[in-house]
């Protein structure tokens, strides 16, 4: 009887469980520095120094995310997006606010503070596959030729494939991380200026970006000027 169940779940594959997350991989960065130049474009170099800390080698994944709005730690995704639910896809459609959530319910269950990166921390992490911004000429009797200087860099960005790609298929930098910089933008905990208000939050990818907390999809007016990020998604830290 049990060889003839076997073989009846071998022919009806949709019957058989469905496969579950892949385990997280973590990579070490050693602590350092990266100076970027300021988001808002002030002519500030921002540093963040970081004595260390442990980097998902992917993004989280779809299934990782449905697998916390199903438990109820994490509000659901957009309509055309709630049953995504892939191992091998990262999650894209999501919000600052979603990631800090997802972050918050897997300290909670694992016992182990998980956090979303600073924008230096993720520039360490990612390495040679970020060539970097160049800092815009300052003038200060003349602010008009940064914001015109800025508005041409970013209306010379070129729009990527939108479509996530599996993990699987993704580059690895010389850190061992994969898929980073690539289409799907990550969130970061640095705030887009640095006044005393934190409302816009950095996006990294192959570019920063400025985009409000509550943005879940970047095409929709979330950027001022310029090419907008092709998704939004997320990875972890932990220290």
């Amino acid at each position: 009887m049990k060889a003839w169940l076997v073989a009846g779940l071998a022919l009806l594959g949709g019957c058989a469980p469905a496969a579950g997350p892949e385990p997280v991989e973590w990579v070490s960065i050693e602590g350092g520095s990266r100076p970027y130049p300021a988001v808002d474009a002030s002519g500030a170099i921002i540093e963040e120094p970081s004595k260390g800390f442990s980097i998902m080698r992917r993004q989280v994944s779809q299934a990782e995310y449905a697998a916390c709005v199903a438990d109820g730690g994490c509000p659901p995704l957009d309509d055309e997006l709630r049953e995504a639910d892939s191992p091998e896809l990262p999650v894209t459609g999501v919000s600052w606010l979603d990631a800090t959530a997802y972050a918050q319910w897997l300290s909670r269950r694992s016992g182990v503070n998980h956090r979303l990166p600073g924008y230096g921390e993720w520039l360490l992490a990612a390495g040679s596959a970020y060539t970097g911004e160049q800092p815009l000429l300052a003038d200060a009797a003349n602010p008009a030729l940064r914001w015109l200087a800025d508005y041409e860099r970013e209306a010379q960005r070129q729009p990527l494939d939108p479509q996530p790609q599996p993990f699987a298929s993704q580059g690895v930098n010389d850190q061992g991380v994969l898929g980073i910089a690539g289409n799907v933008w990550e969130w970061t905990d640095s705030c887009f200026s640095q006044g005393p208000y934190c409302g816009v939050r950095i996006a990294a990818g192959q570019h920063p970006s400025g985009l409000s907390e509550f943005v879940r999809d970047p095409i929709s007016g979330a950027c001022s000027v310029g090419v907008p990020p092709a998704n939004l998604g997320f990875r972890l830290v932990r220290d």
